[in-house]
């Protein structure tokens, strides 16, 4: 309930962050005489219901945790043999959002049985729920998923371990992302999405680089931002981040595509995202964690295969602070300079036919003939 109230005071429903989500660990450890999952008494004395009217009447929604197995990651009941009941219960109670997790499931059958059926289960119930699913994070040590089968039946998927707050953990959930981005990046798009977990800016693991980085990268990704933090202490440099209306509106972008990495050259990593109106994203990300700020330098022509500077464009950088970059060419090229495990955040803006004395004058500005 404190969570909804600064969610609405501190501005973040106004920035388009809309769900308070309760994750494992809610409930009693047993059902009901009729055997319906219900919540831990202490933990939440007036019940799920109540909880929902109140996160409700702050304009905002409630998601909620189940697993498809006989017991949930902790140990709690799990929704296994009681699917349909499970997702009445939950729409009884107004709940709009489900995580469903894949612990103690069985069979590799009985996980994608249990995914499908509490889609459909949901479905029946006429409320409007979205599914969260951790199917392919699951069934990939042992199978390849279907992707297109699992976009049928959810709205977004995990398909890597569990993110924490520290830089190594960040790290892995990126290159994991890249390295299999050809067989997770196409299927993504409105309806359904790839999760790489949580936002874990405005705690304690990353440095501002660091969570520079993961803001810029999950936009990049097209990820679903849910925030794993306390916005009773947050800090305002970390608040600044997580309600920059400008990366927001990447990561929204109505187009819907993931990006992608397009080259990794020794540390530096370039990442580009599809926007809608034929602009793009563009993330310069610095590997590096010892020394000082260095530049990468690459050409326009790079940028959305040829096309995303032809013949012009306009370049603004996004992060980690805001300043217009100018106008540009198909063959102009960029110096970026970039913090160790920082990121610099770009948007690129195609125009179509460039006032020539200005592009002469910014392409002469600033040459860097040493770079083929």
């Amino acid at each position: 309930m404190q969570m909804a109230d600064l969610m609405v005071s501190d501005g973040w429903k106004d920035v388009g962050y809309e769900f308070v989500c309760i994750d494992d660990c809610w409930m009693a450890m047993t059902r009901d005489d009729r055997g319906r999952l219900q919540p831990d008494p202490e933990r939440f004395p007036s019940g799920i219901r109540k909880l929902a009217d109140y996160v409700h009447s702050k304009g905002l929604k409630l998601g909620i945790y189940s697993d498809v197995g006989n017991k949930t990651c902790a140990g709690f009941p799990g929704s296994y043999g009681s699917y349909d009941l499970d997702a009445q219960t939950f729409a009884d109670w107004g709940v709009d959002l489900l995580k469903f997790d894949g612990c103690n499931y069985g069979t590799l059958d009985q996980l994608a049985e249990g995914y499908r059926n509490m889609s459909l289960a949901l479905n029946k119930t006429g409320r409007s729920i979205v599914y969260s699913c951790e199917w392919p994070l699951y069934m990939r040590p042992m199978q390849k998923p279907n992707y297109t089968e699992i976009k049928h039946y959810c709205n977004y998927w995990r398909n890597f371990a569990d993110i924490y707050d520290a830089w190594n953990s960040v790290k892995n959930t990126l290159e994991w992302t890249a390295v299999h981005q050809d067989s997770i990046g196409d299927v993504a798009g409105p309806g359904g999405w790839n999760d790489p977990d949580m936002l874990v800016i405005g705690n304690f693991g990353l440095s501002w680089d660091q969570q520079l980085t993961q803001m810029a990268l999950w936009a990049i990704m097209a990820a679903p931002l849910l925030m794993s933090n306390d916005l009773r202490h947050i800090n305002p440099q970390a608040k600044w981040l997580l309600q920059n209306k400008e990366v927001i509106a990447i990561n929204q972008d109505p187009l819907g595509k993931q990006g992608y990495r397009l080259t990794k050259d020794n540390n530096f990593e370039l990442w580009e995202r599809p926007l809608s109106k034929g602009a793009y994203a563009v993330a310069v990300l610095n590997q590096q964690e010892i020394g000082g700020p260095q530049i990468f330098s690459f050409s326009t022509s790079f940028l959305g295969n040829g096309l995303a500077c032809n013949p012009a464009c306009t370049i603004q950088q996004i992060l980690p602070t805001s300043e217009d970059w100018g106008l540009h060419n198909w063959v102009s090229f960029l110096n970026v300079e970039v913090n160790p495990t920082g990121t610099v955040l770009l948007k690129v803006v195609i125009i179509a036919e460039p006032p020539e004395e200005r592009l002469i004058m910014n392409i002469n500005k600033n040459p860097s003939p040493d770079i083929l």
